[in-house]
Protein backbone atom coordinates (compact mmCIF):
# COMPACT_ATOMS: atom_id res chain seq x y z
CA UNK A 1 0.00 0.00 0.00
CA UNK A 2 1.28 3.23 -0.75
CA UNK A 3 -0.69 6.83 -0.37
CA UNK A 4 -3.97 4.81 0.08
CA UNK A 5 -3.47 3.33 -3.72
CA UNK A 6 -2.73 -0.12 -4.01
CA UNK A 7 0.08 -1.15 -6.76
CA UNK A 8 -0.46 -3.62 -9.12
CA UNK A 9 1.99 -7.21 -9.11
CA UNK A 10 3.55 -8.57 -12.32
CA UNK A 11 0.70 -11.53 -12.22
CA UNK A 12 -2.09 -9.14 -11.75
CA UNK A 13 -0.79 -6.83 -14.66
CA UNK A 14 -1.06 -9.97 -17.01
CA UNK A 15 -4.35 -10.89 -15.70
CA UNK A 16 -5.35 -7.86 -17.03
CA UNK A 17 -3.56 -7.26 -20.22
CA UNK A 18 -5.07 -11.38 -20.78
CA UNK A 19 -8.62 -10.20 -20.26
CA UNK A 20 -8.37 -6.86 -22.69
CA UNK A 21 -6.83 -9.49 -25.41
CA UNK A 22 -9.68 -11.80 -24.60
CA UNK A 23 -12.19 -8.42 -24.65
CA UNK A 24 -10.61 -7.60 -28.62
CA UNK A 25 -11.11 -11.51 -29.51
CA UNK A 26 -14.37 -11.32 -28.50
CA UNK A 27 -15.60 -7.99 -30.14
CA UNK A 28 -13.70 -8.99 -33.38
CA UNK A 29 -15.39 -12.28 -33.74
CA UNK A 30 -18.78 -10.43 -33.26
CA UNK A 31 -17.81 -8.30 -36.55
CA UNK A 32 -20.50 -8.98 -39.04
CA UNK A 33 -18.65 -10.35 -42.64
CA UNK A 34 -19.25 -8.43 -45.95
CA UNK A 35 -21.86 -10.74 -47.02
CA UNK A 36 -24.28 -10.18 -43.77
CA UNK A 37 -23.76 -6.40 -44.17
CA UNK A 38 -24.20 -6.66 -48.20
CA UNK A 39 -27.66 -8.68 -47.53
CA UNK A 40 -28.75 -5.69 -45.66
CA UNK A 41 -27.49 -3.46 -47.96
CA UNK A 42 -29.98 -5.26 -50.67
CA UNK A 43 -32.95 -4.25 -52.35
CA UNK A 44 -32.10 -1.16 -51.55
CA UNK A 45 -33.15 1.54 -54.94
CA UNK A 46 -29.88 2.87 -54.33
CA UNK A 47 -27.74 -0.24 -54.32
CA UNK A 48 -29.29 -1.44 -57.14
CA UNK A 49 -27.94 1.65 -59.40
CA UNK A 50 -24.47 1.00 -57.55
CA UNK A 51 -22.24 -1.58 -58.81
CA UNK A 52 -21.73 -4.53 -57.28
CA UNK A 53 -17.51 -3.94 -56.56
CA UNK A 54 -18.48 -0.40 -55.49
CA UNK A 55 -20.71 -1.37 -53.06
CA UNK A 56 -18.80 -3.95 -51.23
CA UNK A 57 -15.42 -1.18 -51.15
CA UNK A 58 -17.70 0.65 -49.06
CA UNK A 59 -18.84 -1.70 -46.83
CA UNK A 60 -15.57 -3.08 -46.21
CA UNK A 61 -14.06 0.77 -45.45
CA UNK A 62 -16.85 0.79 -43.33
CA UNK A 63 -16.64 -2.08 -41.48
CA UNK A 64 -12.76 -1.23 -41.12
CA UNK A 65 -13.64 1.52 -39.24
CA UNK A 66 -15.97 -0.16 -36.97
CA UNK A 67 -13.54 -2.34 -36.34
CA UNK A 68 -11.11 -0.16 -34.97
CA UNK A 69 -13.79 1.51 -32.92
CA UNK A 70 -14.11 -1.96 -31.19
CA UNK A 71 -10.51 -2.66 -30.67
CA UNK A 72 -10.11 0.45 -28.93
CA UNK A 73 -12.64 0.39 -26.41
CA UNK A 74 -12.47 -3.39 -26.43
CA UNK A 75 -10.89 -3.04 -22.72
CA UNK A 76 -14.04 -0.80 -21.59
CA UNK A 77 -17.25 -1.99 -22.84
CA UNK A 78 -17.82 -5.36 -24.78
CA UNK A 79 -19.18 -5.69 -28.55
CA UNK A 80 -22.54 -4.20 -29.27
CA UNK A 81 -24.95 -7.08 -30.96
CA UNK A 82 -24.21 -8.48 -34.14
CA UNK A 83 -27.24 -6.93 -35.45
CA UNK A 84 -26.46 -3.47 -34.36
CA UNK A 85 -23.05 -3.69 -35.81
CA UNK A 86 -24.19 -4.12 -39.28
CA UNK A 87 -26.67 -1.30 -38.66
CA UNK A 88 -23.53 0.82 -38.42
CA UNK A 89 -21.57 -0.80 -41.06
CA UNK A 90 -23.81 0.20 -43.51
CA UNK A 91 -25.10 3.36 -41.83
CA UNK A 92 -21.27 4.24 -42.67
CA UNK A 93 -20.83 3.01 -46.19
CA UNK A 94 -24.30 5.13 -46.87
CA UNK A 95 -22.85 7.99 -45.29
CA UNK A 96 -19.38 7.79 -47.73
CA UNK A 97 -21.43 6.74 -50.80
CA UNK A 98 -23.43 9.94 -50.40
CA UNK A 99 -20.05 12.14 -49.39
CA UNK A 100 -17.84 9.88 -52.10
CA UNK A 101 -15.53 12.27 -54.54
CA UNK A 102 -13.50 11.42 -57.45
CA UNK A 103 -9.62 10.90 -55.83
CA UNK A 104 -8.25 13.62 -58.16
CA UNK A 105 -10.01 16.76 -57.85
CA UNK A 106 -9.77 21.00 -58.56
CA UNK A 107 -7.42 22.42 -55.60
CA UNK A 108 -7.10 26.29 -55.01
CA UNK A 109 -3.22 26.47 -55.23
CA UNK A 110 -2.40 29.57 -52.77
CA UNK A 111 1.02 27.86 -52.06
CA UNK A 112 2.76 30.77 -53.93
CA UNK A 113 4.63 28.45 -56.72
CA UNK A 114 2.89 28.44 -59.70
CA UNK A 115 4.84 25.39 -60.80
CA UNK A 116 4.01 23.27 -57.84
CA UNK A 117 4.80 19.29 -58.73
CA UNK A 118 2.61 18.25 -56.01
CA UNK A 119 -0.54 20.08 -57.55
CA UNK A 120 0.05 18.97 -61.03
CA UNK A 121 2.22 22.04 -62.75
CA UNK A 122 1.16 24.22 -65.83
CA UNK A 123 -2.62 24.71 -65.88
CA UNK A 124 -4.12 24.05 -69.27
CA UNK A 125 -4.82 26.92 -72.02
CA UNK A 126 -8.30 26.82 -73.13
CA UNK A 127 -8.15 25.65 -76.46
CA UNK A 128 -5.62 22.63 -75.16
CA UNK A 129 -8.48 21.64 -72.73
CA UNK A 130 -11.11 21.91 -75.88
CA UNK A 131 -8.58 20.05 -77.41
CA UNK A 132 -8.31 16.95 -75.08
CA UNK A 133 -12.30 16.65 -74.74
CA UNK A 134 -12.03 16.30 -78.83
CA UNK A 135 -10.17 13.86 -78.49
CA UNK A 136 -11.17 12.13 -75.99
CA UNK A 137 -14.91 12.09 -77.75
CA UNK A 138 -13.65 10.01 -80.74
CA UNK A 139 -11.42 8.22 -82.59
CA UNK A 140 -8.94 11.08 -84.00
CA UNK A 141 -5.88 10.66 -86.72
CA UNK A 142 -3.13 9.70 -83.84
CA UNK A 143 -1.41 7.50 -86.21
CA UNK A 144 -3.23 7.67 -89.55
CA UNK A 145 -2.00 9.71 -92.19
CA UNK A 146 -5.14 11.38 -93.63
CA UNK A 147 -3.34 12.17 -97.47
CA UNK A 148 -1.64 8.64 -98.02
CA UNK A 149 -4.10 6.39 -96.48
CA UNK A 150 -2.35 4.33 -94.35
CA UNK A 151 -0.46 4.56 -90.84
CA UNK A 152 1.72 7.68 -89.92
CA UNK A 153 3.69 8.73 -87.29
CA UNK A 154 2.65 10.11 -84.07
CA UNK A 155 4.66 12.73 -83.87
CA UNK A 156 3.88 14.40 -87.21
CA UNK A 157 1.22 15.78 -85.14
CA UNK A 158 3.61 18.32 -83.39
CA UNK A 159 7.29 17.83 -84.93
CA UNK A 160 6.64 21.09 -87.41
CA UNK A 161 5.75 23.32 -84.81
CA UNK A 162 8.29 22.02 -82.45
CA UNK A 163 11.15 22.78 -84.91
CA UNK A 164 9.20 26.19 -86.56
CA UNK A 165 9.60 27.13 -82.62
CA UNK A 166 13.16 26.13 -81.74
CA UNK A 167 14.93 25.89 -85.13
CA UNK A 168 15.74 22.33 -84.77
CA UNK A 169 15.61 19.55 -87.64
CA UNK A 170 13.30 17.08 -86.29
CA UNK A 171 11.65 16.53 -82.56
CA UNK A 172 10.09 13.78 -81.13
CA UNK A 173 7.82 13.78 -77.71
CA UNK A 174 7.58 11.16 -74.51
CA UNK A 175 5.62 10.88 -71.51
CA UNK A 176 7.76 13.28 -69.38
CA UNK A 177 11.55 14.68 -69.50
CA UNK A 178 13.24 12.01 -67.75
CA UNK A 179 12.09 9.50 -70.62
CA UNK A 180 13.28 12.11 -73.03
CA UNK A 181 16.62 11.88 -71.24
CA UNK A 182 16.46 7.83 -71.10
CA UNK A 183 15.20 7.31 -73.80
CA UNK A 184 18.23 9.83 -75.67
CA UNK A 185 21.15 7.80 -73.73
CA UNK A 186 19.88 4.45 -74.07
CA UNK A 187 19.60 5.27 -77.83
CA UNK A 188 22.83 7.42 -78.41
CA UNK A 189 25.55 5.77 -75.84
CA UNK A 190 24.31 2.91 -74.64
CA UNK A 191 27.27 0.60 -73.74
CA UNK A 192 29.45 3.24 -74.22
CA UNK A 193 30.33 6.36 -72.06
CA UNK A 194 28.84 9.79 -71.18
CA UNK A 195 30.91 13.06 -70.07
CA UNK A 196 28.90 14.96 -67.43
CA UNK A 197 30.09 17.85 -65.07
CA UNK A 198 29.87 16.29 -61.04
CA UNK A 199 28.44 19.43 -60.60
CA UNK A 200 25.78 18.48 -62.78
CA UNK A 201 24.63 15.24 -61.12
CA UNK A 202 21.13 16.35 -59.78
CA UNK A 203 18.61 15.15 -57.84
CA UNK A 204 15.41 16.57 -58.06
CA UNK A 205 12.08 15.68 -56.51
CA UNK A 206 10.92 12.55 -55.53
CA UNK A 207 14.54 11.12 -55.19
CA UNK A 208 14.94 11.02 -58.47
CA UNK A 209 18.57 11.38 -59.43
CA UNK A 210 20.35 11.94 -63.19
CA UNK A 211 23.01 9.23 -62.18
CA UNK A 212 20.61 6.47 -61.51
CA UNK A 213 18.51 7.44 -64.81
CA UNK A 214 22.05 7.12 -66.74
CA UNK A 215 22.53 3.64 -65.35
CA UNK A 216 19.42 2.42 -66.21
CA UNK A 217 20.02 4.00 -69.79
CA UNK A 218 22.92 1.32 -70.15
CA UNK A 219 24.86 4.55 -70.97
CA UNK A 220 27.93 4.71 -68.49
CA UNK A 221 28.63 7.82 -66.56
CA UNK A 222 31.97 9.43 -66.51
CA UNK A 223 32.25 12.01 -64.31
CA UNK A 224 34.48 15.23 -64.59
CA UNK A 225 35.29 18.31 -62.62
CA UNK A 226 34.27 19.27 -59.12
CA UNK A 227 31.20 20.24 -57.38
CA UNK A 228 31.35 23.40 -57.75
CA UNK A 229 34.10 24.28 -61.03
CA UNK A 230 34.33 22.01 -64.14
CA UNK A 231 36.60 23.22 -67.11
CA UNK A 232 36.88 22.57 -70.42
CA UNK A 233 40.31 20.28 -70.06
CA UNK A 234 37.83 17.97 -68.04
CA UNK A 235 36.26 17.76 -70.50
CA UNK A 236 39.06 16.80 -72.86
CA UNK A 237 40.92 14.93 -70.75
CA UNK A 238 37.70 12.65 -70.26
CA UNK A 239 36.95 12.03 -74.35
CA UNK A 240 38.43 8.71 -74.98
CA UNK A 241 37.38 5.66 -77.45
CA UNK A 242 34.57 4.79 -75.55
CA UNK A 243 32.80 8.14 -75.50
CA UNK A 244 29.31 8.45 -76.92
CA UNK A 245 28.03 11.90 -75.94
CA UNK A 246 29.25 14.95 -74.07
CA UNK A 247 25.63 16.08 -71.41
CA UNK A 248 25.01 19.18 -69.84
CA UNK A 249 22.29 19.11 -67.23
CA UNK A 250 20.42 22.34 -66.38
CA UNK A 251 20.83 22.55 -62.77
CA UNK A 252 17.28 22.89 -61.96
CA UNK A 253 16.23 23.23 -58.54
CA UNK A 254 19.64 24.37 -57.07
CA UNK A 255 22.45 26.59 -57.38
CA UNK A 256 25.91 26.78 -56.58
CA UNK A 257 26.94 30.36 -55.79
CA UNK A 258 30.33 31.74 -54.83
CA UNK A 259 33.65 29.74 -55.91
CA UNK A 260 32.01 28.27 -59.23
CA UNK A 261 33.44 27.94 -62.48
CA UNK A 262 31.32 26.23 -65.30
CA UNK A 263 31.77 24.95 -69.19
CA UNK A 264 28.40 26.96 -71.35
CA UNK A 265 26.80 25.32 -74.33
CA UNK A 266 28.92 26.86 -76.96
CA UNK A 267 32.04 25.65 -75.73
CA UNK A 268 31.07 22.41 -74.53
CA UNK A 269 30.22 22.06 -78.02
CA UNK A 270 33.05 23.32 -80.20
CA UNK A 271 34.97 20.68 -77.52
CA UNK A 272 32.56 17.63 -79.62
CA UNK A 273 33.27 18.86 -82.92
CA UNK A 274 36.74 18.49 -82.39
CA UNK A 275 36.33 14.98 -81.33
CA UNK A 276 33.69 14.52 -83.92
CA UNK A 277 30.95 13.53 -80.41
CA UNK A 278 27.57 15.22 -79.96
CA UNK A 279 26.55 17.33 -77.06
CA UNK A 280 22.95 16.56 -75.38
CA UNK A 281 21.47 19.06 -73.14
CA UNK A 282 18.63 17.89 -70.56
CA UNK A 283 17.36 21.70 -70.17
CA UNK A 284 14.94 21.01 -67.93
CA UNK A 285 11.99 23.52 -67.98
CA UNK A 286 12.15 24.45 -71.68
CA UNK A 287 11.65 28.36 -72.48
CA UNK A 288 10.27 28.86 -75.58
CA UNK A 289 10.26 32.96 -74.46
CA UNK A 290 12.33 35.20 -73.35
CA UNK A 291 10.90 35.37 -69.91
CA UNK A 292 12.86 38.92 -69.61
CA UNK A 293 10.40 40.60 -71.83
CA UNK A 294 7.91 40.00 -69.27
CA UNK A 295 10.37 41.44 -66.59
CA UNK A 296 11.22 37.51 -65.19
CA UNK A 297 14.00 36.19 -64.43
CA UNK A 298 15.61 34.68 -67.67
CA UNK A 299 15.48 31.16 -68.65
CA UNK A 300 17.61 29.75 -71.32
CA UNK A 301 15.90 29.12 -74.54
CA UNK A 302 15.63 25.85 -76.43
CA UNK A 303 16.10 28.13 -79.63
CA UNK A 304 19.50 29.97 -77.99
CA UNK A 305 20.77 25.99 -77.34
CA UNK A 306 19.99 24.42 -80.84
CA UNK A 307 21.72 27.56 -82.36
CA UNK A 308 24.37 27.18 -80.26
CA UNK A 309 24.98 23.64 -81.87
CA UNK A 310 23.70 20.90 -79.69
CA UNK A 311 22.84 18.30 -81.40
CA UNK A 312 19.27 17.33 -79.26
CA UNK A 313 18.13 19.13 -76.39
CA UNK A 314 15.72 17.96 -74.30
CA UNK A 315 13.05 19.43 -71.88
CA UNK A 316 9.19 19.38 -70.25
CA UNK A 317 6.16 20.06 -71.60
CA UNK A 318 4.47 21.23 -68.65
CA UNK A 319 6.69 23.30 -67.09
CA UNK A 320 7.78 26.76 -68.54
CA UNK A 321 6.14 26.01 -71.60
CA UNK A 322 2.83 25.69 -70.02
CA UNK A 323 1.65 22.44 -71.63
CA UNK A 324 0.40 19.32 -70.51
CA UNK A 325 2.91 16.61 -69.10
CA UNK A 326 5.34 15.49 -71.62
CA UNK A 327 9.08 15.17 -72.66
CA UNK A 328 10.57 16.68 -75.93
CA UNK A 329 13.61 15.50 -77.61
CA UNK A 330 14.12 18.49 -80.64
CA UNK A 331 17.30 18.57 -82.43
CA UNK A 332 19.31 16.88 -85.59
CA UNK A 333 17.44 14.21 -88.10
CA UNK A 334 19.75 11.84 -87.23
CA UNK A 335 20.03 11.40 -83.31
CA UNK A 336 15.85 12.26 -83.33
CA UNK A 337 15.49 8.86 -85.47
CA UNK A 338 17.72 7.09 -83.63
CA UNK A 339 15.28 7.36 -80.45
CA UNK A 340 12.37 6.88 -82.77
CA UNK A 341 13.84 3.59 -83.94
CA UNK A 342 14.69 2.58 -80.37
CA UNK A 343 11.88 0.06 -79.08
CA UNK A 344 11.90 1.63 -75.71
CA UNK A 345 10.01 4.19 -77.43
CA UNK A 346 6.63 2.58 -77.23
CA UNK A 347 6.81 2.11 -73.33
CA UNK A 348 7.41 5.95 -72.90
CA UNK A 349 4.70 7.14 -75.90
CA UNK A 350 2.63 9.98 -75.37
CA UNK A 351 -1.42 9.39 -75.63
CA UNK A 352 -3.96 10.78 -78.09
CA UNK A 353 -4.99 13.28 -75.13
CA UNK A 354 -1.08 14.63 -74.24
CA UNK A 355 -0.71 15.31 -77.94
CA UNK A 356 -3.95 16.91 -78.86
CA UNK A 357 -2.70 19.24 -75.33
CA UNK A 358 0.60 19.68 -76.63
CA UNK A 359 -0.05 20.47 -80.45
CA UNK A 360 -2.87 23.06 -78.88
CA UNK A 361 -0.38 24.82 -76.83
CA UNK A 362 2.57 24.77 -79.79
CA UNK A 363 -0.80 26.35 -81.78
CA UNK A 364 -1.02 29.36 -79.66
CA UNK A 365 2.74 30.07 -79.38
CA UNK A 366 3.25 29.99 -83.50
CA UNK A 367 -0.33 31.86 -84.12
CA UNK A 368 -0.93 34.22 -80.62
CA UNK A 369 0.54 37.65 -80.38
CA UNK A 370 0.46 38.23 -76.90
CA UNK A 371 1.61 34.84 -75.67
CA UNK A 372 1.81 36.72 -71.82
CA UNK A 373 -2.38 36.62 -72.03
CA UNK A 374 -3.02 33.02 -73.86
CA UNK A 375 -0.67 30.95 -71.79
CA UNK A 376 -1.82 30.59 -68.17
CA UNK A 377 0.87 30.15 -66.98
CA UNK A 378 2.59 33.36 -68.29
CA UNK A 379 -0.48 35.03 -67.18
CA UNK A 380 0.07 33.96 -63.88
CA UNK A 381 3.93 34.21 -63.82
CA UNK A 382 3.57 37.96 -65.18
CA UNK A 383 0.53 39.40 -63.58
CA UNK A 384 1.54 42.61 -61.76
CA UNK A 385 1.70 43.16 -58.20
CA UNK A 386 -1.20 46.35 -58.16
CA UNK A 387 -3.58 43.36 -60.09
CA UNK A 388 -2.40 40.52 -56.63
CA UNK A 389 -3.29 43.61 -54.27
CA UNK A 390 -6.47 43.56 -55.65
CA UNK A 391 -7.51 40.02 -55.53
CA UNK A 392 -6.22 39.63 -52.31
CA UNK A 393 -8.18 42.13 -50.55
CA UNK A 394 -11.60 41.03 -52.36
CA UNK A 395 -10.42 37.27 -51.11
CA UNK A 396 -9.79 38.36 -47.73
CA UNK A 397 -13.44 40.11 -47.97
CA UNK A 398 -14.87 36.35 -48.89
CA UNK A 399 -12.75 34.26 -46.40
CA UNK A 400 -14.27 36.88 -44.10
CA UNK A 401 -17.66 36.27 -44.49
CA UNK A 402 -17.20 32.49 -44.40
CA UNK A 403 -14.78 32.38 -41.23
CA UNK A 404 -16.32 34.90 -38.63
CA UNK A 405 -14.68 37.52 -36.60
CA UNK A 406 -12.77 34.86 -34.79
CA UNK A 407 -10.58 34.73 -37.54
CA UNK A 408 -7.82 37.16 -38.26
CA UNK A 409 -7.32 37.76 -41.92
CA UNK A 410 -4.78 40.50 -43.29
CA UNK A 411 -3.13 41.19 -46.27
CA UNK A 412 0.59 41.15 -46.85
CA UNK A 413 3.58 41.22 -49.01
CA UNK A 414 5.11 38.46 -49.94
CA UNK A 415 7.05 36.30 -53.06
CA UNK A 416 6.45 33.41 -54.86
CA UNK A 417 8.07 31.18 -57.08
CA UNK A 418 8.14 29.98 -60.51
CA UNK A 419 8.56 26.15 -58.83
CA UNK A 420 9.35 23.12 -61.25
CA UNK A 421 13.33 23.76 -60.56
CA UNK A 422 13.01 26.86 -62.68
CA UNK A 423 14.77 29.70 -61.18
CA UNK A 424 15.08 28.21 -57.54
CA UNK A 425 17.07 30.86 -56.28
CA UNK A 426 14.73 33.52 -57.42
CA UNK A 427 11.64 35.02 -55.82
CA UNK A 428 8.59 36.81 -57.64
CA UNK A 429 6.81 39.88 -55.33
CA UNK A 430 3.41 38.53 -54.60
CA UNK A 431 0.66 39.31 -52.29
CA UNK A 432 -1.38 37.00 -49.58
CA UNK A 433 -3.52 36.55 -46.92
CA UNK A 434 -2.39 36.33 -43.59
CA UNK A 435 -4.89 34.05 -41.81
CA UNK A 436 -4.73 33.88 -37.91
CA UNK A 437 -6.89 32.63 -35.15
CA UNK A 438 -6.15 33.18 -31.11
CA UNK A 439 -7.14 29.29 -30.49
CA UNK A 440 -6.17 27.43 -33.60
CA UNK A 441 -2.38 26.79 -34.63
CA UNK A 442 -1.11 27.60 -38.20
CA UNK A 443 -0.96 23.61 -38.68
CA UNK A 444 -4.83 23.84 -37.93
CA UNK A 445 -5.97 26.21 -39.89
CA UNK A 446 -3.92 24.81 -42.51
CA UNK A 447 -5.71 21.00 -42.28
CA UNK A 448 -9.40 23.38 -42.12
CA UNK A 449 -8.54 24.47 -45.22
CA UNK A 450 -7.39 21.72 -46.97
CA UNK A 451 -10.88 20.37 -45.45
CA UNK A 452 -12.92 22.64 -47.37
CA UNK A 453 -14.45 22.25 -50.61
CA UNK A 454 -12.69 22.67 -53.12
CA UNK A 455 -9.83 21.86 -50.81
CA UNK A 456 -7.29 25.02 -50.58
CA UNK A 457 -3.73 25.01 -50.28
CA UNK A 458 -1.81 27.85 -48.52
CA UNK A 459 1.91 27.44 -46.73
CA UNK A 460 3.19 28.14 -43.23
CA UNK A 461 5.83 31.00 -42.99
CA UNK A 462 6.79 32.96 -39.70
CA UNK A 463 4.51 31.38 -37.36
CA UNK A 464 1.30 31.79 -39.55
CA UNK A 465 -1.12 30.44 -42.43
CA UNK A 466 -0.61 32.37 -45.59
CA UNK A 467 -2.76 31.72 -48.95
CA UNK A 468 -0.68 33.60 -51.85
CA UNK A 469 -2.87 35.17 -54.22
CA UNK A 470 -0.07 34.65 -57.32
CA UNK A 471 -0.94 31.31 -58.49
CA UNK A 472 -4.93 31.77 -58.38
CA UNK A 473 -6.77 33.24 -61.33
CA UNK A 474 -9.71 34.99 -59.73
CA UNK A 475 -10.87 35.87 -55.57
CA UNK A 476 -13.95 33.84 -56.65
CA UNK A 477 -11.54 30.60 -56.31
CA UNK A 478 -11.53 31.30 -52.38
CA UNK A 479 -15.64 30.93 -52.34
CA UNK A 480 -15.15 27.45 -50.59
CA UNK A 481 -17.12 25.30 -47.83
CA UNK A 482 -15.72 25.03 -44.69
CA UNK A 483 -16.37 22.20 -42.48
CA UNK A 484 -18.89 22.81 -39.67
CA UNK A 485 -17.33 24.89 -36.90
CA UNK A 486 -17.47 22.22 -34.12
CA UNK A 487 -14.25 20.27 -36.28
CA UNK A 488 -12.18 23.05 -36.65
CA UNK A 489 -10.66 23.37 -33.08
Amino acid sequence: MDSGQSKKTPRGRAAGAHATTQLRTEALRAMPSIDECLRAFAGDAECDRLGHAYVRLMLRRAQAEVRSGLIAQAAHSPAPARARLVDEIVRRARAAIAADEPALRAVVNATGVVLHTNLGRAPLAEPAIEAMAAAARAPVNLEYDLDAGGRGERDSLVEEALCALTGAEAATVVNNNAAAVLLALNSLAAGREVVVSRGELIEIGGSFRLPDLMQHSGAQLREVGTTNRTHPADYERAIGPETALLLKVHPSNYRVVGFTSAVGIAELVEIGRRHAIDVVEDLGSGALIDFARMKLPREPLVAERIAAGAALVTFSGDKLMGGPQAGVAVGTRRLVEKMRANALRRALRCDKLTLAALEATLRIYLRAGDLAAAIPTLRLLSRGVGELELIAERARDILSQRLGDAFNLEVVATTAEIGSGAQPTEEIPSRAIRVTHGALSPEAIAAMFRAARPPVIGRIRDDAFLLDVRAVDDASAFAVLFPPARSRS
